[in-house]
């Protein structure tokens, strides 16, 4: 009686499935096979053909509450993509304060180093997490997968800690064996801050405007050479940006992302909701914060970007 009740429940979860799959199929327009198929298949192997040398590491790199995580949930939502998700071997903010107290995790093996009782030198680490990423990149590539990481640079550049004392992501994965392909996404500073602000998130100080544009414009100098695109153009024109990101990282483009990508889970998921990719008001600006936009350094950061302050 157990085992046909059983079977009974697996079958109601399968026809369950079914028709979730035959209403996702009904909300959106029919692509011909014939139409989508060999192209992704064209860019594949021009793709494939363009790299003589080992497999690339793909990153993103951009501040907390700039869009990014939209953006990479597109990303993520490319065929043959794994994305692996706010990383930093040498983050601190995971860590436990109290040494003597531990959290539970078993895979986090760089954390380990990090707390261990014996003082571990942050090359041990470094050396690690870059033979480690160019194991999975290898490994990934053989079966027809691209290796993509979002760089948590929060935790780099907007913590107590010197920026100047450590190197970057970018810079730790670029002295390895595998080439590194890498896109930098910016959004307005003022937009980024006051979602900063509202998230409980400014780990620096002290939490002003002017120090937030000194420690952005410290971002974008140690990523100079980086192809950048702005989260405003994106969220315009989703379909013309997502493809200029996949030729900067050398993916294939294919835009299913743009529907699939709400079936993406990621950390760091803070701001938007919803299926629709569009532009978003800004919040309300607290007088506090307002008083702070004359602030010299806020004002090049925008000209740099592009943006009025």
């Amino acid at each position: 009686m157990k085992a046909a009740t059983h079977t009974q429940s697996i079958a109601v979860e399968i026809e369950a499935a079914l028709d979730m799959l035959q209403a996702y199929k009904a909300s959106v327009p029919a692509v011909p096979i014939t139409d989508s198929f060999p192209s992704l298949l064209d860019q594949c192997e021009a793709m494939c053909q363009s790299f003589t040398g080992p497999e690339p590491i793909r990153t993103l790199h951009h501040f907390a509450c700039s869009g990014g995580t939209l953006i990479a949930k597109c990303i993520a939502a490319l065929p043959s993509v794994v994305l692996l998700n706010e990383i930093d071997p040498l983050s601190q903010i995971h860590l436990p304060q109290n040494r003597r107290a531990p959290k539970f995790a078993p895979t986090d093996l760089f954390g380990a180093l990090q707390i261990s009782r014996r003082e571990v030198n942050p090359t041990v680490v470094v050396d690690g997490f870059r033979e480690a990423t160019q194991t999975i990149v290898g490994g990934l590539a053989s079966r027809g997968q691209s290796l993509v990481i979002r760089d948590h640079a929060h935790s780099h550049f907007c913590t107590q800690i010197d920026p100047n004392s450590r190197p970057t992501l970018h810079e730790i994965l670029a002295t390895g064996r595998h080439p590194v392909v890498s896109l930098l996404t910016v959004r307005h500073p003022l937009d980024s801050f006051l979602s900063l602000n509202a998230n409980g998130w400014l780990h620096f100080s002290p939490s002003t405007l002017e120090t937030y544009s000194q420690r952005y414009a410290e971002f974008l100098d140690r990523h100079a050479d980086l192809d950048l695109v702005r989260y405003e153009d994106f969220v315009a024109a989703p379909e013309r940006t997502l493809e200029k990101i996949c030729q900067i990282i050398a993916l294939p483009y294919h835009a299913s992302a743009l529907e699939l990508f709400t079936i993406i889970r990621l950390s760091g998921d803070s701001g938007r909701k919803g299926a629709q990719i569009a532009e978003r008001p800004r919040r309300e600006v607290p007088m506090v914060i307002d008083a702070q936009r004359g602030s010299r350094d806020y004002k090049a950061l925008c000209v740099r970007l592009g943006y009025e302050p």
